[in-house]
């Protein structure tokens, strides 16, 4: 049997990364497998707890507790139901474990923290799909990440018609 892997999935809960996030359980996640769900809140939201945790992110949230509401919350998320109820459905037909963190800055530098800090396998983030103008000028996150991470990384761009 092969060596569990734990893939990290970028989600911000836009339609690129429900996209990405059905890319990876459809082709990517294995029986076994771990999945982190990482979440980067902007620095500018204020919660309580973002002094505590702002260099390391949050603790691993398993899922469960990640579905409570006061726990989302608690981190300055607000989960998006069609996300949870995927990975619900992937926890129990491919028994994988799916755990949450939540980081604060900037997506760039935080995504590419995770891959370092967790120790993944592989990271899938969603592609906006800017315009060379926008990349430009706003910075493209899923460069960043292919081009700084110390994972592979995989980029889902959404279809032309979506």
């Amino acid at each position: 049997m092969a060596k569990a892997r734990s893939i990290g999935i970028g989600i911000d809960y836009s339609a690129t990364s429900k996209i990405a996030l059905k890319w990876a359980i459809d082709n990517l996640i294995e029986e076994g497998d771990k999945i982190i769900i990482i979440h980067v809140v902007s620095s500018k939201v204020d919660t309580t707890n973002k002094q505590l945790f702002e260099d390391t992110g949050s603790p691993l949230i398993p899922l469960d507790e990640f579905r409570e509401i006061n726990v989302s919350k608690y981190y300055g998320l607000n989960p998006d139901r069609e996300v949870l109820d995927m990975l619900d459905t992937v926890s129990k037909l491919k028994k994988v474990i799916v755990m949450a963190k939540v980081y604060w800055g900037d997506a760039r530098e935080k995504l590419c923290d995770a891959a370092e800090h967790l120790k993944l396998d592989s990271l899938v983030v969603g592609s906006r799909g800017l315009g060379v103008l926008k990349r430009v000028l706003l910075g493209s996150v899923s460069n960043h990440v292919v081009q700084n991470a110390t994972c592979p990384v995989t980029v889902v761009k959404a279809s032309p018609s979506k």
